[in-house]
């Protein structure tokens, strides 16, 4: 199976054995909770989907790679205890805390989430002296004689032998105590991962065009070559980051995240061909609604592939400004909770500035909570994060022009909001401006055609675009995709009539 469907088996999974009775006990007892074992090759996605996981149901997540871990560590260290039994004293031997059961306490302390999933990575590539108590921890649910908490569901993973040198092969004993998920790599299902994580523009298209280079994996006389999704998605990250410093993305820069000569240098050469179209056919003027004849005449004598790279383009253009203005609107989100709060509290005696300085202090620590607890959603992160800075310049701005008046210093800091407010308005209003004049570009150069098709399909498959558009609406976009849905419907139906036909 693919990734995404291995994160629906998963999902379900855990869900059933953190489902309860009408007494409040698990349907599922722990002995019977089988470890999930998700085997499926490197770099392929199997963290991210924990990590989507544990934040779409709102539980922990701990992570381990258990190639690091020695018998120690993992059972903890023996030491000697008296007992007695019937009349005589005995040493016994027990053990400290596993460190990584300590950890699942540790999070349970810092962040008062009971529930989760103690994900076990590299799981087959466990050193010879641990590989034994595996075999027990995967039954028992116990590290030593330290059990797991209650409520944390255990999801291991590992990756084939032909991959890893290190891999120990389970015997029966162990599998039959799993829930075995093997894995496949397959673009489609990264592609739609790729755009809602923003990875770099450059790649998702050269990929739509070179599929079979999403995942190698191969052996040559010098080695390993390979390319995976997790390095591509890391290369991605540098590519925006050199582009930001101004520094030179090459070949030899790719040859470090996609280790396979080949394809690097193909990909080299076509991110130079995109960085050329996108000088070329200056898109931000395309959105603006300035598009000139001769941008307009290459466009419609280009080929299929730079077609595509020009579309590519405007997506990436457009889907990062519904980006902006849908995190800033969970920025505004943040900052009016706490203004609600802080209005709440205007009628105290409290100086307003004892008002403001508390409100942020609760929201430092919720974000240090949401921190710990392994928050994925950056955009989430980084939306406290701008309440906490407005918030603190607001702080400034009363200690400067105060008037020590709490219903009157309010007064100052909303209208420094509405401000935002109106800024927030008017990026919406530009960008729809500019998702309506990219399908004004594209119906005069194309018509719609297949090209509108792959621009409409980007736009609902996108959840961000998707989001903007729902709230923000646009007529060009609805319209368009109800042409081709009603084109689409049209094919099946010509399919249907022809099979009918083909069995008369």
């Amino acid at each position: 199976m693919n990734i995404n469907e291995a994160k629906i088996q998963t999902k379900n999974a855990i869900k059933a054995y953190l489902s309860k009775d009408k007494f409040g006990r698990y349907k599922i007892d722990r002995v019977h909770q089988r470890p999930v074992l998700i085997i499926g090759a490197p770099g392929i996605g199997k963290t991210a989907i924990m990590e989507q996981i544990a934040a779409e149901l709102k539980i922990g997540i701990v992570s381990y790679s258990m190639t690091h871990h020695t018998r120690q560590s993992a059972i903890g260290l023996p030491y000697i205890e008296k007992e007695e039994f019937e009349g005589k004293e005995y040493a016994v031997s027990k053990y400290t805390m596993s460190e990584i059961i300590s950890s699942v306490h540790n999070y349970i302390k810092n962040t008062g989430i009971k529930e989760g999933i103690l994900f076990l990575d590299e799981i087959n590539c466990v050193s010879e002296t641990l590989s034994p108590a595996m075999l027990q921890f995967l039954q028992y649910k116990t590290f030593g004689n330290m059990p797991v908490p209650e409520g944390w569901v255990i999801v291991t993973a590992g990756n084939p032998p032909e991959y890893n040198k290190s891999v120990r092969e389970f015997d029966v004993a162990t599998l039959d105590r799993v829930k075995k998920i093997n894995v496949e790599p397959d673009f489609n299902v990264w592609k739609k991962y790729a755009i809602e994580k923003g990875v770099h523009n450059a790649i998702v298209t050269y990929l739509d065009v070179k599929k079979e280079n999403f995942y190698i994996m191969e052996t040559t006389v010098e080695g390993k070559a390979f390319a995976t999704a997790r390095g591509w998605e890391d290369l991605s990250k540098m590519i925006y980051i050199y582009e930001d410093m101004g520094i030179e993305v090459d070949e030899s820069l790719i040859r470090q995240y996609i280790q396979h000569e080949e394809t690097a240098k193909d990909f080299a050469l076509y991110y130079d061909l995109y960085n050329k179209y996108r000088s070329d056919y200056k898109v931000l003027d395309i959105l603006n609604g300035k598009f000139t004849d001769e941008i307009t005449k290459r466009a419609e004598s280009a080929r299929f592939d730079e077609r595509l790279t020009l579309l590519g383009l405007l997506l990436e253009t457009v889907t990062e400004k519904m980006r902006n203005v849908l995190n800033e609107e969970k920025a505004v989100d943040e900052i009016y909770k706490s203004l609600k709060n802080i209005k709440e509290r205007c009628h105290e005696d409290t100086p307003f500035l004892q008002i403001l300085r508390e409100e942020n202090s609760k929201n430092r620590k919720n974000l240090d909570i949401k921190l710990m607890s392994g928050v994925p959603d950056k955009s989430y992160e980084n939306a406290l994060r701008e309440a906490i800075e407005e918030i603190d310049g607001y702080i400034v701005v009363i200690a400067k022009e105060g008037r020590e008046n709490n219903t009157e210093d309010f007064g100052l800091i909303k209208s420094i909001f509405n401000k935002r407010l109106d800024t927030l308005d008017e990026m919406a209003d530009k960008t729809k401006e500019n998702i309506d004049n990219m399908f004004e570009f594209i119906t005069k150069v194309f018509g719609k055609g297949q090209e509108m098709a792959i621009i409409v399909s980007a736009l609902t498959a996108d959840k961000n675009s998707a989001s903007f558009i729902s709230k923000y609406g646009s007529k060009e976009y609805f319209e368009n995709n109800e042409q081709m849905l009603f084109y689409e419907r049209q094919k099946d139906i010509m399919q249907e009539i022809s099979t009918l036909k083909d069995m008369e």
